[in-house]
């Protein structure tokens, strides 16, 4: 399979080393301004930045060229993005985290609002500590991990800090460095607390999970996720 990488920092780097280890082939590498022929490729992985995503995004469904997106903060034309890919019967993955272990986490915590949902005297609050190069806060990640509390609760939305209205979740950013990424739930009460919590050891696991995702859109048709990919939820 032949790869562009849309974007080419440190993840790309990353997403690299696992797509050649895994049998593909690199055929472009682009920097924020290159001039690329995007037909070159196969599939595209967009990991660039949220300046460049959108146009990265459009360019290879324009062209019929499957593409994986992980790169945040551009999230608000990612409707424009579907409506051009169904426009164009092209196939596009947007997921705010690829790794195989955050997509199971992102299930478990979905399961664990619904059953908290009715206890009323925990209160929910989240944190999550990156690198201290990561541009944005919070992360896509952690807003992702909001919203399936906020599917499955009273919640209405969520807040970057700790004081918070009683309506709203918490979510605490951290940046530190060389960390990769941990997320962590919590539900306290006066009683006990529960808690949920992935931790990364490095970029691997996202670019594994960017690389199989890759792999399965090959030849599909539409807009996906990685539900779609694991076969879960």
């Amino acid at each position: 399979m032949k790869i562009a990488l849309l974007g080419y920092g440190r993840m790309g780097k990353e997403i690299e080393k696992i797509a050649i280890s895994r049998g593909h082939t690199i055929v472009i590498r682009k920097d924020v301004d290159d001039e690329i022929d995007i037909n070159l490729a196969d599939v595209a992985i967009d990991f660039s930045v949220p300046n460049s995503a959108f146009n990265n995004i459009t360019n290879c469904i324009n062209n019929q060229v499957p593409v994986i997106s992980g790169t945040t903060g551009w999230l608000d034309k990612y409707e424009d993005a579907v409506a051009l890919c169904k426009e164009k019967d092209s196939a596009f993955i947007y997921a705010s985290n690829y790794s195989l272990g955050v997509n199971i986490f992102f299930e478990l915590n979905n399961q664990l609002a619904k059953m908290m949902s009715s206890l009323e005297d925990y209160n929910i609050s989240m944190e999550e500590i990156h690198h201290t190069k990561k541009l944005d806060a919070p992360s896509g990640t952690a807003i992702t991990l909001a919203e399936g509390i906020i599917n499955n609760s009273s919640k209405k939305n969520w807040e970057l800090g700790e004081n918070t209205s009683e309506e709203n979740i918490p979510i605490v950013a951290k940046r530190i460095p060389e960390v990769p990424g941990t997320h962590t739930v919590w539900y306290n009460s006066e009683v006990d607390t529960i808690e949920i919590k992935h931790t990364a050891h490095s970029r691997k696991g996202f670019a594994l999970g960017a690389v199989v995702a890759a792999e399965w859109i090959l030849n599909k048709k539409g807009v996906f996720s990685m539900k779609d990919v694991l076969n879960i939820g």
